[in-house]
């Protein structure tokens, strides 16, 4: 991770404030789709600051500037800024948030600056009645600064877009629409316009590549009872493409979005007859926008008296998965499962038994050359995390090639890696010990896996939120006084993002605000880490289901969970001793479960025998 020296690019970006009579400037992470993994011309954040982890934002003033992000990059981030950038470690005692640290270098009736397409319209809101204590103002710079200075920013992506037969998808998207017109009519709202790009992709059952590891594309959609519109650039559709979408979706230009939001707001109050005064049908004129939507597209529809704010109804659709979507992550998590076990099998066998030398990226590119023989493979789901030893302890390491660690057989080994498949998306977490583990590295890995075991045993009622069961999976680390600075688990798409809302396991607000339901794909990760000795990260992908109880206390539903995830757990880093009887059960249970999904995968006796050894029965 190397820093960059960031000194002439504020000095640029200054100048430009100063045209622009802004004092204070912010570049937050996020695209015009507010995005979490952003496409290579979208990466402004990284460009000013040096910072490369996919959360943060950066606040820049005429004299300093500083990045604000959480506690999956506090290691990360201390290494790549330069002395231009004070570091705003969210979450702590006494620590500013960026919203926070703003507001107090606008005291004295400064102006803050942003690009209107890369702010929530409730970020902005919320910033501005900050800004209002220090007698400041946020104002919308229509053209982004950091683009004027990004001399060799990368090209839009011009990836073709691809159908998704219902084969994958399980519904027809006409289907979907229908129950969208649903929703439109139960909040009484005349449409809705989509910004988030793995909603309009999961909406049409269409997929793209334009953001490496998602299979998204550049597009907004707007629906209304009587029409759907797609705002995609042509030249990404072939005659698939528009034979999918005919006679029920009309193709506009994705620029052309913002030229018709006036209409489409315009269309909607001429749908009101002009005599209704009264709040329904005030209500009926206005346009659904999720609350991720940006400022721009608030402000092009005329702003919060023409908009319904609401959490998308299409996310919400989107994360229950249907029946087919249910089969298809079981099945590509087993052979996502069996590409893994012989990825371990190899690394050991050339660590251990051939003294092979081997880098953090090596093994890497191994695990996706092997997971590339696979079916239904489509490319990974995110930068595959393989780290050794100190590097472990970076949440979010990312190894780079000819700037990451050789793999050391005597220290741990966390490998976080993902994958795209047309049936499903995948994401796994193990640590493994090739050598000898320490006292502590043992005990850490089995407080971790007890917390894995106690998530994916839960049995809770219907109703019931992420936030509430988080405890959970931290239970036996906190009795040691030990944590982890991130969540316990986030939704996962179906051939789509990697991290899928609205649900998730966590302390996040967002979290206590939804409730799991059957349906629901998440993943179960606690972890630990020690910042320059090692890490330990365990995680499965589980699955929301209808839970089987002696009673019905209520008489409501009771919810379970069903895992996918096909891995062994590493023997040697298990101390069967702090486990109990009922945790020993389960993981009996669980490697006999992927010895029987898995084994039929393997013709050759070291990965045989390697699965034999990690499936063996803990007494």
């Amino acid at each position: 991770m190397e820093t960059v020296d960031t000194s002439k690019r504020l000095s640029q970006l200054r100048d430009l404030m100063k045209e622009h009579k802004v004092d204070v400037y912010i570049v937050p992470s996020e695209d015009s789709h507010q995005s979490e993994y952003i496409a290579p011309c979208d990466a402004r954040r990284e460009h000013i600051s040096g910072f490369s982890g996919s959360a943060g934002t950066a606040v820049i003033t005429l004299e300093k500037a500083a990045l604000a992000t959480d506690g999956r990059y506090f290691n990360q981030a201390s290494k790549q800024l330069d002395s231009n950038w004070q570091l705003l470690k969210q979450g702590l005692e006494d620590v500013p948030t960026w919203q926070e640290w703003t507001t107090e270098q606008a005291e004295g009736g400064k102006t803050v600056g942003v690009d209107p397409a890369v702010i929530t319209a409730a970020d902005a809101r919320k910033l501005t009645k900050s800004l209002k204590q220090s007698n400041a103002k946020l104002v919308g710079v229509d053209e982004n600064l950091v683009d004027k200075i990004w001399k060799d920013r990368p090209a839009r992506p011009t990836e073709k877009v691809i159908v998704l037969s219902d084969e994958y998808a399980g519904k027809d998207f006409k289907e979907k629409l229908t129950e969208l017109r649903k929703e439109l009519d139960k909040k009484k709202t005349a449409g809705m316009v989509i910004s988030m790009l793995d909603e309009v992709a999961w909406l049409f059952n269409v997929r793209g590549s334009d953001i490496p590891y998602n299979p998204v594309f550049f597009s907004y959609a707007a629906v209304t009872h009587d029409s759907a519109t797609l705002y995609v650039e042509s030249s990404k559709l072939d005659d698939k493409v528009y034979e999918h979408l005919h006679g029920a979706v009309q193709i506009k230009p994705y620029d052309a979005l913002f030229s018709d939001l006036s209409l489409i707001s315009q269309a909607a109050s001429q749908g009101v007859e002009q005599n209704a005064a009264d709040a329904t049908s005030k209500k009926r004129s206005k346009i659904l926008v999720s609350n991720k939507a940006s400022w721009a597209l608030s402000l092009g529809l005329g702003g919060e008296d023409k908009v319904e704010e609401v959490r998308s109804p299409v996310a919400d659709a989107k994360a229950i998965k249907n029946p087919t979507e249910l089969e298809g992550m079981r099945q590509c998590h087993i052979r996502d499962g069996a590409a893994l076990i012989e990825f371990f099998a190899w690394l050991e066998d050339q660590l251990i038994a051939k003294e092979a030398v081997i880098d953090e990226v090596q093994a890497a590119d191994k695990l996706e050359a092997i997971r590339a023989k696979g079916k239904h493979f489509k490319g990974l789901s995110f930068d595959t995390i393989s780290s050794t030893g100190p590097n472990a302890a970076v949440i979010h390491y990312k190894p780079e090639p000819g700037n990451c660690s050789t793999i050391n057989p005597k220290a741990v080994y966390l490998c976080d890696s993902g994958a795209q498949y047309l049936d499903g998306t995948t994401d796994t977490t193990r640590t493994l010990h090739f050598g000898q583990p320490t006292e502590m590295e043992i005990k850490s890995y089995t407080l971790v896996l007890k917390g894995v075991i106690a998530l994916d045993r839960a049995v809770f009622p219907k109703g019931t939120t992420g936030f509430a069961i988080d405890i959970l999976a931290r239970q036996a680390l906190w009795r040691e006084g030990l944590d982890y600075r991130h969540g316990t688990g986030h939704g996962v798409g179906s051939f789509l993002n990697v991290h899928e809302g609205p649900i998730g396991v966590g302390t996040r607000a967002a979290y206590s605000e939804v409730s799991l339901s059957i349906g629901n794909v998440l993943s179960d990760e606690p972890g630990y880490y020690e910042d320059g000795n090692f890490g330990i990260r365990i995680e499965n992908m589980i699955m929301a289901k209808e839970a089987t109880t002696n009673h019905k206390f209520g008489d409501k539903p009771w919810l379970a969970f069903e895992h996918v995830t096909m891995v062994p757990m590493c023997q040697k880093l298990i101390d069967a001793s702090l486990l109990s009887r009922e945790e020993k059960e389960w993981l009996n249970a669980y490697h006999q479960e992927v010895w029987d999904n898995t084994h039929k995968y393997f013709k050759d006796d070291l990965t045989l025998n390697w699965l034999k050894r990690e499936t063996a029965r803990i007494e």
